[in-house]
């Protein structure tokens, strides 16, 4: 048994607690915040996280508190045409073995809180870190006199990560994007005839407009909409209160089924969007960054919190495996989660281009390849017939059995080299 310090309590912090835990060593996660909790509403569960739910037994609980959504619907925002349509229920779980899911962050954030604790993991709050030693390898806690020590210590601590930063890896990049987020009851739209579809069937809504889209879907059982405005950042602070007329406005030409559910909104904040610039290494001795801290990604694949899932799994995978040391575990999880996490970064800051169109020539061949058979390359990148499988079928075991197979290859080689030169 091995003790691993993990710095932050969020959705990736608990996903490598829980894989970790679950491979047998001791954890201990250093939170700042006073108390446990998500900030947010909405999130997606899509099957390549869903799929690592089930294995760890937490599925049941995560579906009794989620929505299932049909499909994704693609929509224009002039009039709500639908342009594109993918089917999720039965697909998803036929295609995949596991389904796609709506979650309220705070719901998905407590199962994984009480699996953590369930297994052992203790979590010390108030914990804001100071200084890392990266040699011993140890963690300075503000306001506490001795240090954390531990075999390995995983950076968690998200987008703003103090852990990055003492890695001296690049800040947060301002994207040019913001998100209004906002939730509306869902009996509020049922007194609506044109919003009543909308509240009764679970689906994710797309409204795709010029240098802006929309994403909508229900919550807790129903009850809530979350709904998600994407437009072109224009503030200076990362996050504020919405002026509820400007955002009106900013959709007054749009679909007046949107522009409806819209004058429902009582209150919404307004969150800068930002991502990750690529880093040399995610790695530094006994250290490891994991989730947002090295790989923040803009939401529009709807990944971000699934890759951090990802990561702790294969981290918990790899710390299961007898007579792998610490500096090959965690070159290897970088080795088997760089590219991935890259290529998904890339592609979200991707696909606003594709769901951003304005108006005119490039809108109008979109629209056609939408009205096509599936092809790779597709406008909808979850009915891609080659980037959906990519997507939604990564298995975690076949990563790691392939990661430790060429390991084995190289070294062999490295053997057989150095005996042909004695």
């Amino acid at each position: 048994m091995i003790h691993v310090v993990i710095v932050g309590a969020g959705l990736g912090g608990l996903a490598a607690a829980i894989g970790i835990a679950k491979a047998g060593h001791q954890i201990t996660i250093l939170e700042q915040a006073g108390a446990l909790g998500e900030v947010g509403a909405g999130i997606q569960i899509p099957p390549n996280a869903s799929r690592i739910l089930k294995k760890w037994g937490l599925l049941d609980s995560i579906r009794a508190v989620s929505v299932q959504p049909s499909d994704f619907i693609l929509r224009s925002y002039h009039d709500g045409t639908v342009l594109s349509k993918q089917n999720l229920v039965p697909y998803a779980e036929e295609r995949y073995g596991a389904p796609y899911l709506h979650i309220h962050r705070a719901d998905y954030h407590r199962i994984l809180v009480a699996e953590a604790e369930c297994l052992g993991v203790k979590i010390w709050l108030h914990s804001k870190i100071s200084h890392i030693d990266f040699d011993e390898p140890s963690v300075q806690v503000v306001g506490q006199p001795g240090k954390f020590y531990a075999d390995i210590i995983i950076g968690a601590d998200g987008l703003k990560s103090t852990c990055r930063e003492a890695m001296q890896g690049p800040p947060p990049h301002l994207t040019g994007d913001l998100a209004y987020r906002i939730v509306v009851k869902a009996s509020d739209m049922k007194a609506h005839p044109g919003l009543r579809d909308l509240a009764e069937k679970p689906a994710i809504n797309y409204w795709l407009g010029p240098s802006a889209h929309v994403v909508c879907y229900l919550l807790r059982s129903g009850d809530l909409y979350n709904v998600v405005l994407l437009c072109p950042d224009d503030q200076r602070t990362d996050t504020a209160q919405a002026d509820l007329q400007e955002m009106r406005a900013i959709f007054k030409e749009w679909d007046p089924k949107l522009r409806i559910l819209l004058g429902l909104v009582q209150e919404s904040s307004r969150w800068r969007l930002q991502d990750s610039e690529e880093m040399g290494t995610w790695v530094r001795g006994k250290f490891a960054l994991l989730g947002d801290a090295c790989h923040a990604s803009l939401p529009y694949l709807a990944q971000g919190a699934a890759l951090a899932i990802e990561d702790g799994a294969v981290l918990g995978q790899l710390l299961s495996i007898d007579g792998l040391n610490i500096s090959t575990t965690l070159s290897t999880y970088e080795s088997i989660r760089k590219a991935r996490t890259t290529r998904i970064v890339k592609g979200s800051a991707a696909l606003r281009d594709v769901l951003h169109l304005p108006d005119g020539r490039e809108q109008r061949e979109r629209d056609k390849d939408f009205s096509s058979e599936p092809f790779e390359g597709y406008p909808n990148r979850w009915a891609d017939p080659v980037f959906q499988p990519w997507l939604f079928d990564y298995d975690v075991q076949k990563e790691v059995d392939k990661a430790l197979s060429a390991l084995n290859t190289d070294r062999n080689e490295m053997r057989a080299s150095a005996a042909a030169s004695a």
